[in-house]
């Protein structure tokens, strides 16, 4: 008998903890997605990238083959806006543009681009000098995206140019 009422007992004690693991796991499941949907939602905030490209976004590969590139020819001196010490600073910057020369708008802008430098220099010189010393380093991919969007508006929204690079990034 007595063996009968300690394995009641166990099987007892066993139902309780399968049911208290139950409870457990569906509320630590309903917490751990709506940690997950914070993340989600800082990460979207501050424009990082979580995981592969499911959309089918951002740059496009383009093949070395297929490059252009385009450096302008002079170092740019850009004054930025005062940061928290109110003092005057500047940034000298080099850029180089990478353009896929299978685009439509390659044939059309692209092979004479160097007619429009100083329509590149003058979103260049305006989107760094929205921004202060501080700012230039952690921003660096945001300065490049938003240079490169304004760029492809600028020549009628053509994806032409694909890419963004500073060949020197000083800031003083």
């Amino acid at each position: 008998m007595k063996k009968n009422l300690l394995s009641v007992v166990i099987l007892a004690l066993l139902i309780v903890n399968l049911i208290l693991t139950s409870i457990m796991m569906f509320s630590v499941m309903n917490t751990n997605k709506k940690t997950g949907a914070v993340v989600a939602d800082i990460a979207a905030i501050l424009q990082i990238e979580l995981g592969t490209d499911a959309e089918g976004g951002g740059a496009h590969q383009v093949s070395l083959e297929d490059t252009a590139t385009f450096d302008l020819t002079n170092d740019l001196t850009i004054s930025l806006k005062k940061g928290a010490d109110d003092k005057e600073h500047f940034a000298m910057v080099n850029v180089s543009i990478s353009m896929d020369t299978k685009s439509d708008g390659y044939k059309t802008f692209g092979e004479n681009i160097a007619d429009r430098e100083s329509l590149i220099v003058g979103v260049v010189t305006d989107v760094i000098s929205s921004y202060t010393v501080d700012e230039l380093e952690p921003f660096k991919d945001q300065i490049k995206d938003e240079i490169l969007k304004q760029l492809q508006q600028k020549f009628d929204g053509s994806d032409f140019i694909y890419d963004i690079t500073f060949t020197k990034l000083i800031p003083s």
